[in-house]
């Protein structure tokens, strides 16, 4: 199996929360590499384009308003089959159907505000992971 990255990226629930922490070290927990990491908030012009896929949904305006309302923190994760072993970490996007254990299930108060992004995809991670980091950014993990 190919090591893969993927973005994932701390919400502003997450942030206000204080789960930073916890989450991050669940996440190495999990055998994850952390290799690019840093907090921002996003503007209502930042979130829209970098959610500009889901521009036609109805909760288009939702996502955009909550993801500018707070810092979050964006991180570029490595690890042999990162996008599926991401995915099922994090559980499903709405937290009553996340599996329990996963961080949606213990974190997550509802579909809107769950927590955690995860890439769907490795092209989808490439695309996500240049939107915060530029490849100077992106720091090798021997291990």
């Amino acid at each position: 199996m190919a090591v893969e990255r993927t973005l994932t990226i701390l919400k502003p629930d997450c942030v206000r929360k204080n789960l930073i922490g916890e989450v991050t070290r669940r996440i190495e927990n999990a055998g994850f590499k952390i290799v690019a990491m840093k907090m921002t908030r996003l503007t209502e012009t930042t979130a829209g384009g970098f959610y500009a896929v889901h521009k036609e949904r109805p909760f288009f305006g939702e996502l955009v308003e909550f993801m500018s309302s707070g810092p979050c923190v964006p991180m570029i994760l490595e690890k042999e089959n990162a996008i599926a072993d991401f995915r099922k970490f994090i559980g499903a996007t709405n937290p009553d159907e996340a599996e329990e254990g996963t961080i949606r299930a213990d974190f997550a108060d509802s579909l809107g505000e769950n927590i955690i992004h995860g890439s769907d995809s490795v092209e989808n991670g490439r695309i996500e992971a240049s939107y915060f980091f530029s490849e100077s950014e992106v720091v090798a993990v021997k291990s």
